[in-house]
């Protein structure tokens, strides 16, 4: 799975958009949202997604992949037990949200799949 990072979606409109032209190009959302401008969204197939939307105009669009990890969400504290794991690790994680069958989508800093990864 692949997380597309798009910047500058900040209206209902913007969001609106970026939905169409990924649902146009047959491409469906399996978890993500938007914050501050700023949307994340789940996908299998990140090469299309990013194809679409530069197509479409969206010019800050980042692809990284993605790690799915599961969590007992009932359960207090385990969503702070896994992030003291990946601090401890020393990963840095630049987007966490939740995909639709209830784990966590974790992006970390070092996976952009263009092979622009920071160093």
């Amino acid at each position: 799975m692949k997380d597309v990072c798009v910047r500058g979606v900040r209206s209902a409109r913007d969001l609106a958009d970026l939905a169409s032209v990924l649902g146009q190009a047959g491409i469906g959302l399996e978890g993500g949202g938007m914050w501050e401008g700023v949307a994340h969204y789940l996908v299998d197939d990140g090469v299309a997604a990013r194809a679409a939307l530069t197509t479409a105009g969206y010019a800050a669009v980042e692809v990284r992949s993605a790690v799915l990890a599961p969590l007992d969400a009932d359960v207090p504290g385990a969503l702070g037990r896994l992030m003291a794991d990946i601090a401890d690790s020393g990963k840095e994680i630049v987007a966490q949200y939740s995909d639709h069958q209830n784990r966590k989508v974790l992006v970390m800093g070092d996976s952009r799949v263009d092979g622009t990864a920071k160093r």
